[in-house]
């Protein structure tokens, strides 16, 4: 049976993609699917292909959807509202939270080891934030040279969007590619497209056997990897202190409303 649920799925971590910060692994475990986003993606090469292609090309449809129709839309927030924009998904991002550690029986499970890796998760995305530049202009004169360049950011960044706490748009601004990739998708540029596509494509069934790997024979500790990669993020995306009082009550409202949209789709997603 399709699940055709996974088309606003799709759309909620498309959307997230397109923001340099957010991940759409962190929106997946927010939905309750990331076990279950793993499992289909590995289980393409197998017997029950059919089965997790259901459950893979509604979520797909949402996800580029949303993408192709959101792109322009996140772009003008962030250009004009950065800041409570920033605070929704910050509250998006902290509400997961507990989920996590519910899930991870963090009070049961955990040990010495397994704080001192969410620790190193932490630090390792935290430390992005000093890696952060400004956004550069797209890129003109497209060569095969940054085809190339291009299939790889798209590898590297999907790597990173399948795990939560780190951000795929984060890693194309840290690569130089961002502004280039965005553009040529809101500008429906097919060779852009094609050519960032097949990369994403080729990093997500990689890295996704990995964390499946993980998953299976290290659990403990890979919850609180991720565990930590979400706490990291949080210092990535928090803009920074509202400016005056009016920004203040916005970024406040903004943050409540991220905190309680996550809690909103676990009550959905978890009952």
């Amino acid at each position: 049976m399709w699940e055709w649920r996974n088309i606003y799925r799709g759309i909620l971590m498309g959307a997230s993609d397109v923001v340099p910060g957010v991940s759409g692994g962190t929106i997946a475990v927010v939905l309750g699917i990331y076990d279950r986003l793993i499992e289909a993606i590995n289980g393409l090469f197998s017997k029950e292909w059919k089965k997790h292609l259901k459950f893979l090309v509604p979520l797909g449809i949402g996800v580029v959807t949303s993408i192709a129709l959101l792109a322009k839309l996140i772009e003008w927030l962030f250009e004009h509202y950065p800041g409570p924009t920033q605070f929704f998904f910050l509250g998006l991002i902290i509400g997961v939270l507990p989920y996590l550690v519910h899930k991870a029986d963090m009070k049961h499970q955990f040990k010495g080891k397994h704080y001192i890796l969410v620790l190193i998760g932490a630090v390792i995305v935290a430390s992005m934030v000093f890696f952060q530049t400004s956004e550069s202009e797209p890129m003109q004169n497209i060569t095969f040279s940054t085809y190339i360049l291009l299939f790889f950011s798209g590898w590297i960044a999907s790597s990173a969007m399948i795990l939560p706490g780190i951000s795929g748009s984060f890693i194309l601004l840290i690569i130089g590619v961002y502004s280039t990739v965005v553009s040529g998708i809101s500008d429906f540029q097919l060779d852009i497209i094609a050519v960032v596509g097949l990369g994403i494509v080729c990093g997500i069934v990689v890295m996704s056997k990995i964390v499946k790997f993980f998953l299976e024979n290290y659990t403990s500790g890979t919850f609180a990897i991720i565990i930590g990669l979400v706490i990291g993020s949080v210092f990535v995306i928090f803009p920074g202190v509202p400016e005056n009082l009016t920004m203040w009550i916005v970024s406040i409202i903004t943050f409540v409303g991220g905190l309680l949209s996550a809690w909103l789709l676990g009550r959905v997603e978890y009952k």
